[in-house]
């Protein structure tokens, strides 16, 4: 957990955060051990930017990583700091059942999927052809 943790802080350090000025970076490890991390990216038209949570996510993804088991958050808040819902949802679809939300201080909390996001959309409400696709 402290390696992930550590990851995290150094991706943070990479955040392009022009705008918002609020740098957040992220770890995820994978079901094989490995650990992929990633900083939010800003644009000047924000519908563009993304989040560090969904950069570490897409950087296991594209690297043939799709068991994914436990993503830590890290930024420079008060309390541990909390995903937005894209980033929940998107931890959602690749079944991330450990998330470990901390700031600076080393405050944490960590959450189940369940507890962060209960409500979540799964590949089993996708409706294909009239019918629900329960694979």
């Amino acid at each position: 957990m402290d390696e992930l943790i550590a990851c995290a802080v150094k991706a943070r350090e990479y955040a392009y955060a022009p705008y918002s000025k609020f740098k957040v970076g992220a770890a995820v490890q994978t079901k094989s051990g490995r650990i992929f991390s990633g900083c939010n990216i800003e644009d000047s038209s924000y519908g563009l930017s993304n989040c560090a949570e969904r950069t570490a996510i897409f950087k296991a993804v594209s690297e043939g990583e799709q068991q994914l088991t436990t993503i830590a958050v890290v930024a420079d808040t008060t309390e541990p700091v909390s995903p937005c819902g894209a980033c929940r949802q998107v931890m959602a679809e690749f079944g991330i059942e450990q998330i470990i939300l901390t700031n600076l201080s080393g405050k944490r909390k960590i959450l189940t999927l369940e507890e962060i996001l209960p409500f979540r959309f799964a590949n089993g409400d996708i409706v294909k052809d009239g019918e629900k696709n329960n694979d």
